[in-house]
């Protein structure tokens, strides 16, 4: 094991994947020349040249769609958006075509294509490139969606949905980027399979569930109810959809309070569902209330102090865990 960041992570798989098979190709806004907006292609095209890391032009639905139509004829696209925000401008593609086509043609298409970047508010890009669009996706059926929160799920995640012959959008929290953590050596493989949550931490007293950049929260907020004598244990979704509900129900079943923090908007967001799922079957279990910290249901402030207002915080979590525990 080694430490590394986030984004180096993200470097590794792209570039053992792209050896392990060559119909593996990366494709976005300055992904071969610029090295990526965020540095994670870094090196790629010096050592897989032009043919399969390409830059392209400011045109999500068009590269977007690229990728669709070779992935259909064999090829695996990996799609990187500068940020999910701007997917916004691919989503005829990315939500009518990408995951319909299996279908549609009566299975006579696989769609075997990855779309990747930062998702979710960063620091002080204002509404239009501050959007969690986890909700959006997780909806659509024939898509899979996943949220790393560390270096090793970030690679393995990645690394697992190359080789997955459905669409799958990898979310990458743009704050974690130059966060460290344990990863495996390059000459092991890893694999992280969709649909299978990770506990970061063993709790006794409540349950927090969270995803990408909560993650880090939840576990600093958990380190500090510890001297208040509140057990949390931290259980990270790691994939949206599919989702693992029985590591979800197996962690309420031994705290018997839930809190869920999550990065985007309240309405219809992640935590509603995951709310509903726990209530539909497991309701005697729970010795609480359900409580959710997210964002509040506002478009995002450009504002440094009204943006820290809006979203999760350690404050915000704290108080909604003694409420659930009746401290």
């Amino acid at each position: 094991m080694r430490e590394i960041t986030y984004r180096q992570a993200l470097n590794e798989a792209l570039a053992e994947e792209l050896e392990r098979d060559p119909n593996v190709f990366l494709m976005g806004e300055e992904v071969a020349e610029y090295h990526g907006a965020y540095k994670v292609s870094q090196g790629l095209l010096e050592r897989f040249g032009p043919r399969r890391i390409i830059d392209t032009p400011i045109s999500e639905n068009g590269f977007a769609g690229l990728g669709i139509g070779a992935a259909m004829v064999g090829l695996r696209p990996i799609i990187e958006f500068m940020t999910f925000s701007l997917s916004l401008v691919a989503f005829d593609q990315v939500v009518n075509n990408a995951p319909n086509m299996f279908l549609m043609s009566g299975g006579q298409f696989n769609v075997p294509i990855t779309f990747r970047g930062p998702n979710g508010p960063a620091h002080q890009l204002a509404a239009t490139h501050s959007h969690a669009t986890e909700n959006f996706y997780a909806s659509v059926p024939g898509l899979k969606v996943c949220a790393p929160a560390t270096p090793s799920d970030a690679k393995g995640l990645l690394k697992t949905a190359v080789r997955d012959d459905n669409p799958v959008l990898v979310l990458e929290a743009e704050l974690l980027y130059s966060s460290k953590g344990m990863v495996e050596p390059p000459d092991e493989e890893l694999l992280i399979p969709l649909g299978k949550a990770d506990v970061k931490r063993e709790g006794t007293d409540v349950s927090i569930i969270c995803y990408a950049q909560t993650v880090p929260l939840a576990l600093k907020v958990a380190a500090q109810l510890e001297e208040e004598n509140i057990s949390a244990e931290i259980v990270d979704l790691r994939s949206i959809k599919p989702l693992d509900e029985q590591t979800v129900f197996d962690s309420v079943a031994k705290t018997h309070r839930v809190v869920i923090v999550e990065q985007d908007h309240p309405f219809c967001g992640v935590g509603a569902e995951i709310c509903y799922r726990i209530q539909k079957n497991i309701f005697d279990a729970l010795d609480a209330q359900i409580l959710r910290v997210s964002q509040e249901d506002v478009p995002m402030p450009y504002n440094e102090r009204l943006e820290k207002a809006v979203l999760p915080n350690a404050d915000k979590l704290v108080t909604a865990v003694k409420q659930v525990c009746y401290a």
